[in-house]
């Protein structure tokens, strides 16, 4: 079948690797793709992804038969609606859906219906109620532009002053209409988590768990970024943490079918959890794939990504059959200088084709393009996730830095401790 996967970074690289290793996979189209997907699928631009019409347009044009919608962007902007509407197999919930992403007032409000345990909350549309939330109740807390926000809308305020100056900041613009509204949450302790799912027809199937790296730099320090580095699966999670957190996407999935919410909702839930004293927490959810968790997701599936999609997107939570690897998966992100602030793009990038040469490294392009000599080069901020799958954690662990070595390029940014905590144990949280 042909295929249109939308997105550019690392999670769509991914998504188009593993779609691109099934037999059924004839034509694979990314729009607008990256360096990295150019090299296995046709990267197509001239539509925004965004706009429903416009995908609509080039899927008649292509004869695409699945839609995979990689970023929440698109799902918030209704974009799975208009296909579906059109009779296209669309691997994504619907918009209504996608609000447990596009905003967390919705989603804090669909958790305490559907009795998920989570933060205590407070939901404000302006500064002055936000800010008497907070003194009332004091620090830590988290401070969450209600929105989209690249993932950086959320600020852990370890202080009451860094705490006033999130919201200040939320409602003064610094995340634009996504600062509108502000959640104000208590704050969590514990180690976090990630569960994702596929879901369809209000059932979960259930991946493997996963744990991302979100500060900037070494030892959990530093500003929230899109996250610099994830391995699966989580050895500190129990068999009981596992089963609760499975209960609870369960217990959403099944919510998104009936009413009130009935979403239609067929694509991936992501679970951000929080392993409290008290038993796993949902932090968030999101409406799509996680990035960099996919990453080392998807290569330990034994099974045919196309097959899973769509029986997602049909709505035939029968057909769905997983299968993992028993191999453990690491991911170190090396991003640009100055990231998650400003910097610099067009730095030519070498050595990538070494890294992927050694055993069980894969490279996925997360922020890449070509120059006019067709050298890869910097155009974002998460630049490569470089992935190494090993029999043990510390082989997966060695190999992804063994291959991180390996490449370079001018300001080239990167955490050296992914991973390091769980060598360690649940008491290196403590």
């Amino acid at each position: 079948m042909n295929i249109l996967v939308l997105g550019s970074g690392g999670r769509e690289h991914a998504i188009t690797w593993s779609l691109a290793k099934s037999p059924k996979c004839e034509k694979l189209f990314v729009a607008p793709g990256n360096g990295g997907t150019a090299a296995i699928a046709t990267n197509v631009s001239g539509f925004d992804i965004n706009d429903g019409a416009a995908v609509l347009g080039f899927v008649r044009e292509n004869d695409i038969e699945l839609v995979v919608i990689g970023p929440e962007a698109p799902l918030v902007a209704g974009v799975a609606d208009v296909l579906r509407e059109a009779g296209v197999l669309v691997f994504g919930p619907d918009a209504q859906g996608a609000q447990l992403e596009g905003s967390k007032t919705y989603s804090k409000q669909f958790m305490v219906d559907n009795d998920i345990p989570t933060a205590a909350y407070g939901s404000f549309d302006n500064k002055e109620d936000a800010l008497a939330y907070v003194n009332q109740i004091g620090a830590p807390l988290v401070v969450k532009a209600d929105g989209l926000a690249a993932g950086k809308g959320v600020i852990v305020a370890d202080t009451l002053e860094v705490a006033i100056e999130a919201v200040e900041s939320c409602f003064d613009g610094a995340f634009g209409d996504a600062g509108n509204c502000v959640v104000v949450e208590e704050c969590l302790t514990g180690p976090e988590c990630s569960l994702l799912a596929f879901v369809t027809g209000g059932k979960a199937f259930c991946m493997a768990t996963a744990q991302d790296h979100k500060r900037a730099y070494d030892g959990d320090l530093g500003p929230n970024t899109g996250g610099m580095g994830v391995y699966s699966p989580v050895p500190i999670v129990t068999d009981e943490e596992y089963a609760t957190m499975v209960q609870i996407m369960e217990r959403a999935a099944a919510a998104t079918a009936k009413a009130p919410f009935e979403h239609d909702y067929r694509g991936v839930l992501y679970g951000g959890f929080m392993l409290t004293p008290e038993g796993p927490k949902v932090l968030e959810f999101n409406a799509r794939f996680g990035d960099p968790e996919t990453q080392v997701i998807l290569p330990r599936l034994h099974a045919d990504l196309v097959d899973i999609m769509v029986a997602v997107a049909a709505g035939k939570p029968e057909d769905i059959q997983l299968d993992w690897y028993d191999s453990w998966a690491v991911c170190v992100v090396l991003a640009s200088e100055g990231y998650p602030g400003s910097y610099e793009k067009g730095k030519v990038i070498l050595g990538v084709d070494e890294a992927n040469a050694m055993q069980g490294v894969t490279v996925f392009h997360a922020g890449t393009a070509f120059n006019l000599d067709e050298e890869f080069v910097t155009a974002g901020g998460r630049v490569l996730n470089v992935v190494a799958l090993g029999d043990s954690f510390e082989k997966a662990r060695d190999r992804a830095y063994e291959a991180v070595d390996a490449i370079n390029f001018e300001g080239k940014q990167f955490r050296t401790d992914i991973g390091k905590k769980a060598s360690i144990g649940r008491s290196a949280w403590e």
